[in-house]
């Protein structure tokens, strides 16, 4: 075991006592690899959900396709949120004896688990679906159940089943639920860690006035007694709680985008009031897709297509059915109805927010996803940085920086980017959009080579294609392919508040310039890469004073401003006796 040092001690000390006093039985359950989930694993999903507005109660049912890791009679742990109770469970087409544990979570009392299903099933079962047959393995499970789900007051910041009406006072439902979870409204096996590898399908039953909506392609409607029921599948692995439906008075159009993979299929499902307004917002969709296949790499889900759809909140990175609610407007719709910058600097006001970022998750969140909540500075903080690259694509390098540099404002630094692990805990505050993103310009300078960072963003996503992940695979991915050793830069900017400054003085007798890093983790040796037209000089900072002499020429390139602007530091001039 390392040897640590009293200042990360320290540190960790007061991030656990911060965060412990929160945690409960309840939390435990929800957010780590218990026993009653660690011995099988998810393989599929298929989803039957009928609402009724009036009461906003739903029906359903979860077919759980698993494979096992053990045999024999097991507990399995299923995860189903207050008011909504199980009905019965069948496995095997017996009924299985269940109840519930705690107000959320339920176990199920499984028997008999061939041997033949240990880790790889020889037995399968036919779905079949109006354009295709798919085969799954055995086993599974089928889950009944009912309620009146919780309802989101404040969607998509709190999560819950959406009972709204649109302009015109119809029906318009919808589900939030990240963070929360999928729990809220369907029974699963609620933890990020484990996908439905071969993918999910979405039964919706409406009435026929209304059209459902869900994620990937429809696979079929029927219609009879006044009610319509559509299949929507993803062949794709998906995050539970990106599996959401809408349902409300919409209108469809498509349209193809010729990517890196051959044709990618564009579908958007508006309010039928919003069509025209939309086919013009959704103009933006194109130039923004070619951007992020540059930078990320081929677009993650083919299979499935790309869509946005019309949404009663703002918006949410739902795989292959992304939410919109921006009112067709650029800029950023916040909460007192006007549209804003989120950077303050006018870039903000040249795209459309909600377009940009919830489509920049499809890469990383969706594609890359991380195992524990805990690290989802993942997601959402190269999903930040994609509206600095986009800011780059459209407007040039210096409007990049502009925008990356605008947003900084908004970090807080009142608690660790990455929060406690095991207990369904993310960060408290937005720094894993804002600080993270600042840390990825930082990193990208340090690498002083656009095209190797790019390939390291494209090598992320290729090397961790539609799987699972933890902070330390990634941190590692990128010090591996960058050359460059940033276990401290990320100890820094992720598991501490402190923000690193750099204290400087000249001498100008012999034309020295002294350095170091202070307010700093450890070991922190963050180099420095400057530039200023053709010239550049590269320091090595530590925690101990150093000196450069500068040359002929060299005297412009050391630049606070162009440094503070570049990096997220601070930097202080000290007066050479301290």
């Amino acid at each position: 075991m390392k040897k640590i040092t009293s200042l990360l001690l320290t540190t960790l000390l007061l991030h656990f006592f911060s965060y412990a006093q929160h945690f409960t039985h309840a939390d435990t359950l929800r957010g780590s690899i218990t026993p009653e989930r660690a011995w099988w694993d998810v393989l599929r999903y298929d989803i039957e959900v009928k609402p009724d507005y009036n009461t906003k109660t739903i029906i359903g049912k979860n077919r759980v396709n698993f494979r096992t890791y053990e045999s024999g009679n097991k507990i399995m742990q299923i995860d189903l949120q207050e008011p909504l109770i199980i009905d019965s469970v069948t496995f095997q087409n017996k009924k299985m004896h269940f109840k519930k544990i705690d107000r959320n979570v339920w176990y199920i009392y499984v028997e008999g688990i061939p041997k033949s299903h240990y880790l790889k099933s020889t037995k399968h079962h036919e779905l079949t679906l109006e354009s295709h047959t798919i085969i799954i393995p055995e086993p599974y499970i089928n889950i009944y159940y009912h309620g009146k789900p919780a309802e989101a007051i404040r969607p998509p910041w709190d999560g819950g089943w959406i009972w709204k009406k649109d302009t015109l006072g119809r029906p318009w439902m919808s589900v939030a639920c990240q963070g929360l979870g999928a729990s809220v409204w369907y029974p699963c096996k609620d933890h990020q860690s484990d996908e439905p590898d071969l993918g999910a399908s979405l039964t919706v039953t409406v009435p026929d006035t209304l059209v459902a909506v869900g994620n990937g392609r429809l696979q079929s409607k029927t219609s009879e007694n006044g009610l319509s029921t559509y299949i929507w599948e993803v062949k794709n692995p998906i995050n539970n709680y990106n599996i959401i439906p809408y349902i409300g008075k919409y209108v469809n159009w498509t349209d193809t985008l010729h990517g890196e993979k051959g044709n990618l299929d564009l579908s958007y499902w508006v309010l039928d009031y919003n069509l025209q307004k939309a086919k013009e917002q959704f103009k933006q969709v194109k130039p923004m897709l070619r951007c992020f296949e540059h930078w990320f790499g081929p677009y993650p889900f083919y299979e499935d297509g790309y869509k946005l759809v019309d949404a009663p909140h703002l918006g949410m990175e739902h795989q292959g059915a992304i939410a919109y609610g921006n009112s067709y407007r650029n800029g950023y719709f916040f909460a007192n109805k006007e549209m804003i910058d989120l950077s303050e600097t006018g870039w903000g006001f040249k795209w459309d927010f909600i377009i940009v970022h919830e489509s920049g998750h499809e890469w990383f969140g969706n594609n890359i996803s991380t195992k524990d909540i805990a690290d989802m500075w993942v997601h959402e903080s190269f999903t930040n940085y994609s509206e600095t690259l986009y800011t780059e694509w459209l407007f040039g390098k210096e409007a990049g920086n502009d925008y990356n540099y605008g947003i900084r404002k908004k970090i807080v630094n009142k608690y660790p980017v990455i929060a406690s692990y095991g207990v369904n805990m993310e960060s408290e505050t937005t720094d894993k959009y804002y600080k993270g993103s600042n840390m990825i310009h930082t990193i990208r300078h340090i690498i002083d080579d656009d095209e190797k960072f790019r390939q390291i963003l494209r090598g992320l996503n290729k090397t961790y294609y539609h799987q699972t992940v933890t902070s330390a695979q990634i941190e590692n991915y990128i010090s591996r392919n960058a050359g460059i050793d940033f276990s401290k830069v990320f100890d820094q900017y992720l598991r501490t508040t402190q923000i690193p400054q750099l204290e400087y003085y000249y001498s100008t007798n012999n034309k020295k310039i002294f350095y170091r890093w202070d307010s700093c983790v450890h070991g922190f040796n963050m180099p420095l890469m400057l530039r200023d037209k053709n010239k550049k000089l590269v320091l090595y900072p530590t925690k101990t004073w150093k000196s450069y002499a500068l040359k002929t020429g060299e005297e412009e390139i050391f630049n606070p401003q162009w440094i503070d602007r570049n990096y997220y530091i601070r930097i202080k001039e000290v007066q050479p006796n301290n």
